[in-house]
């Protein structure tokens, strides 16, 4: 029993480095991941390169896929492109794995010692993000050595030997096998570093051990088809099409396995490069021999799983589960629905006023029904946001996490608010058959054309992030305020003079210039997270050597 916990941990360990590694440097280098690969998109052959360089870094095919289906859901590049991606970052996982099978034992003590220095020192910064990959690298290393050591004692019982046995031969079961624990261990990488250590442990037969290869190739292609099964069709028709590819591959090569036990492996030093070379080789072949069908494929996997009708607004139209394992994919993901959010809500406030002109009783309640759509899409905004992992975010992101859920709050906000006016405005004015003065529904039109202006300011503002246009946002706020004071006023000197439309409407113009004050608050908000990261925020006002005196 202790020799199989001894195995297990050093299994687990093995597993943990791996994801060490992987979410180390997608937070230290993940945005600039995500325009190599947009930016390699110009042909086939630069997509696969490129597909190498960015699984070389995160060390998984899985983690490259994931990244590469989002942007296929997004638009940003073509299923055939993304499949040629794919057949780039097989291979860099091969080639990781070729590299750790050298002995490197002696780096592993120093990436450890070195990277807990620097994350414990200056864990806030990139020094300390860089510092979590050597960990997880050193972890790695450690690993394959306790994985050697734990497999003599374990599998040199008679029990074990003769499980091993009933399984020696059996190509489908070894495939089965490997598949499984590819996806169990959440990484063919980690599999075949463990097949290889086990077959120069004399643990498994040289056969096994590569049909096990196999196996772990076919489970990552399977992996990422199940963490992308609830995402929408474009970004599964990736995963599923790389899937086919490897189906493909493996149903191809694995009735030559002999023959490289026969004529390749005696030409090799030992076992461990008899099963890293047969991955490589697997890979390089099935990438190369592929590469050329990738538009065949992609047709095929269309028809598989063709791609609906646009569906209706309130479906959250970026928010891909599949992006959450790659944290700045998914905080750009979740960015865009909340401008869509924000689209929803200036298609709610322009329509006020139409309300308000025509009585339209019947654009009044589908402006209502907008407001669910905000709500909804509020909801789902902050379910994604809450499952991005806010450990594996950089300084910068969290402050862009921050943001976000700020900017949906105050358009949720301002959607309610909306909707309460539409139903005063039914009660108090369509209702009775009521109607403002020229002068006061001119001042109505005033506010509300501010407004809308303001609120497509803050969406600039919010995705820019431009500290001058924060300033002038702010800027409008005190103009507002000044103006709804301003308004206010009038329309008391107007119920002064006993104007007759003015009395009928008193109680809904004085409330719906405050509506409107407190949407411009909403909408201006937005500047304050801007402004404070820029240090151009004061406790209370903005710095008078910028703006003057201006109430915050």
């Amino acid at each position: 029993m202790k020799h199989l916990l001894n195995l297990l941990a050093a299994v687990a360990l093995l597993v943990w480095g791996t994801h060490l590694v992987r979410t180390g440097v997608l937070r230290v280098f993940g945005a600039n991941l995500r325009k190599i690969l947009v930016q390699s998109m110009r042909n086939r052959f630069t997509a696969a390169l490129s597909g190498i360089g960015v699984t070389a870094l995160v060390q998984s095919s899985t983690a490259t896929s994931l990244m590469t289906s989002s942007f296929v859901g997004q638009g940003l590049v073509t299923l055939p492109a993304a499949l040629a991606v794919m057949r780039g970052a097989d291979v860099g996982t091969a080639l990781i794995s070729v590299l750790f099978s050298a002995d490197l034992s002696w780096l592993s003590p120093m990436f450890i010692f070195v990277g807990v220095v620097l994350f414990i020192t200056r864990s806030a910064t990139v020094a300390g993000r860089v510092g979590r990959v050597l960990i997880g690298l050193g972890l790695m290393l450690l690993a394959l050595q306790l994985v050697v050591e734990a497999t003599e004692p374990l599998f040199s019982a008679p029990a074990m030997r003769a499980v091993l046995a009933s399984i020696n031969s059996d190509v489908l079961l070894e495939i089965t096998i490997g598949a499984v624990l590819a996806i169990v261990a959440y990484s063919s990488l980690a599999v075949v570093l463990l097949v290889a250590a086990m077959a120069t442990s004399n643990v498994v037969p040289l056969d096994v051990a590569l049909g096990l290869v196999l196996g772990a190739n076919l489970g990552s292609g399977l992996l990422a088809v199940l963490t992308t099964a609830k995402s929408a069709v474009s970004v599964r028709q990736v995963t599923v099409g790389n899937l086919l590819f490897k189906a493909l591959g493996v149903a191809i090569v694995a009735p030559f396995v002999g023959l490289w036990i026969r004529y390749v492996q005696p030409e090799l030093p030992n076992q461990t490069h008899g099963v890293v070379l047969f991955h490589l080789a697997f890979n390089i072949i099935i990438s190369v021999g592929f590469i050329g069908l990738t538009q065949w494929v992609a047709k095929l996997v269309t028809r598989m799983l063709p791609t609906p009708q646009a569906s209706s607004t309130s479906r959250p139209h970026h928010l891909d589960p599949s992006a959450l394992s790659t944290p700045s994919l998914a905080i750009s993901n979740a960015a865009r629905e909340a401008l869509h959010q924000a689209d929803i809500v200036e298609t709610m406030l322009i329509g006020v006023l139409d309300v308000i002109r025509n009585n339209d009783t019947r654009l009044s309640q589908e402006l209502r029904q907008l407001d669910d759509t905000v709500d909804e899409l509020y909801s789902a905004i902050k379910y994604y946001m809450t499952r991005i992992s806010r450990e594996a975010l950089g300084e910068e992101e969290s402050r862009r996490w921050t943001d976000i859920i700020s900017f949906t709050i105050n358009m949720e906000q301002i959607g309610d608010i909306i909707e309460r006016v539409i139903i005063d405005i039914e009660d108090k004015k369509i209702k009775p058959q009521r109607n403002f003065s020229q002068a006061g529904m001119a001042e109505i039109v005033e506010l509300h054309g501010r407004l809308v202006a303001n609120l497509r300011l803050s969406m600039s503002v919010f995705l820019n992030g431009n500290v001058r246009d924060a300033q002038k946002l702010l800027e409008e706020k005190a103009r507002f305020r000044d103006l709804e004071r301003a308004y206010a006023t009038t329309h008391l000197d107007r119920l002064s003079d006993r104007t007759t439309l003015s009395i009928e409407t008193s109680s809904l113009h004085i409330d719906l210039i405050s509506d409107l004050k407190r949407i411009n608050s909403h909408i201006c908000s937005i500047a304050y997270p801007i402004l404070e990261s820029a240090g151009a925020l004061a406790p209370s006002r903005l710095r008078e050597s910028r703006l003057g005196k201006i109430e915050g």
